[in-house]
């Protein structure tokens, strides 16, 4: 009878569901409210978290130029294996949609960009560009300076553009450094002029993640460099990635927050050479004893551009939030795997 008894308890709990299994059903307690309050997360969702499986969530933004995509995960790994690999960020975002990934230098160097390439399509676009007329987003005072510095009627003018570019990406980097936002570009290819630090601080400011959950983040990422703090680190890195139907070169500033009870890691887009004015990709890390050694992975992604309003609009707006939403679901399931497999 007893063997009976043990064998019954066994089938049970081999088919209970996992969050009985694994832990209970509800999250850490600044992680439940925010999911519970702020997500506002559906008894579906909750249930496939728990399981292991990865969601993915739209937020409420304005429509008119901003996407915001939330996904969450449990990664069944040290949250120091992920950090670590963030900061290996060439080995961490290469293959796939990563064409090519470069960690900049600390101060930067021209050498960082060699390897920065633009396509033939946008080389010949710029050649075309003018100020509030352009296909690449370029700022209004580097454009008029690639037109004055850069002879395109030469035998060499593509090799002289190509070297051009990656010394404004260097140059760009280096006055970032020194200045934060206040050296972001202003773009001219609308009605009006596009400040990129503005449309940086009213994004963030939006964003309850920020805002309410992690100030002293939001004050690091609009104070840099001027504001220093305890436990945080940063890097720039520059990458070639696809998206959409065009590669992208894109240049972020990554932060990272580091404590024994969780991390947040911050990729602030600096700049984009399509699609986007600015954007940011934050990721909690946040350790749950209850259901082991692992912690749950809860990234937002925000980004701002023009072109989303109107009949047009709309199509391109669900263009780039399937590409964005496609993009952090490929990432959750690798980051899961390969940190649950080197686990």
């Amino acid at each position: 009878m007893k063997r009976a008894v043990t064998i019954l308890a066994l089938a049970a709990l081999a088919t209970a569901p996992l969050e009985t299994r694994q832990g209970g059903t509800t999250f850490p307690p600044r992680l439940e409210s925010y999911l519970a309050s702020t997500v506002k997360l559906t008894p579906l969702e909750r249930q496939r978290l728990f399981r292991g499986e990865a969601i993915t969530r739209l937020l409420d933004a304005d429509e008119s130029k901003e996407v915001a995509i939330l996904g969450a995960v449990w990664i069944n790994a040290p949250m120091r294996r992920y950090i670590d690999a963030v900061k290996d960020i060439e080995s961490f975002e290469k293959g796939a949609g990563f064409k090519v990934t470069r960690k900049i230098s600390s101060p930067p160097k021209v050498e960082d960009f060699r390897g920065l390439r633009i396509p033939d399509e946008d080389l010949q676009d710029l050649r075309r560009c003018k100020v509030g007329n352009c296909e690449v987003k370029v700022g209004a005072g580097a454009l008029n300076r690639f037109h004055s510095e850069v002879n395109l009627n030469a035998p060499n003018a593509n090799a002289a553009a190509m070297a051009w570019l990656q010394q404004l990406a260097f140059e760009y980097a280096v006055s970032y450094l020194k200045g934060g936002d206040a050296e972001l570009a202003v773009y001219r290819d609308g009605s009006r002029p596009t400040f990129v630090a503005q449309e940086f601080r009213e994004m963030t400011a939006a964003m309850p993640e920020l805002s309410t959950h992690m100030p002293n983040t939001r004050r690091y990422l609009l104070e840099f460099p001027k504001v220093s703090m305890p436990g945080f680190t940063s890097f720039l890195y520059w990458q070639e990635t696809e998206f959409g139907l065009k590669p992208i070169i894109r240049i972020n500033h990554v932060v990272i927050r580091d404590t024994p009870e969780d991390a947040v890691i911050a990729s602030k887009l600096l700049y984009a050479s399509h699609y986007f004015w600015t954007g940011i990709e934050l990721r909690a890390l946040v350790p749950d004893a209850s259901r082991g050694s692992g912690f749950w992975f809860v990234t937002v992604s925000r980004s701002r551009s023009d072109g989303l309003s109107g009949f047009t609009g709309r199509i391109i707006r669900g263009r780039v939030r399937g590409e964005v939403e496609k993009g952090i679901v490929t990432a959750m399931n690798a980051t899961k795997r390969l940190m649950e497999r080197s686990h």
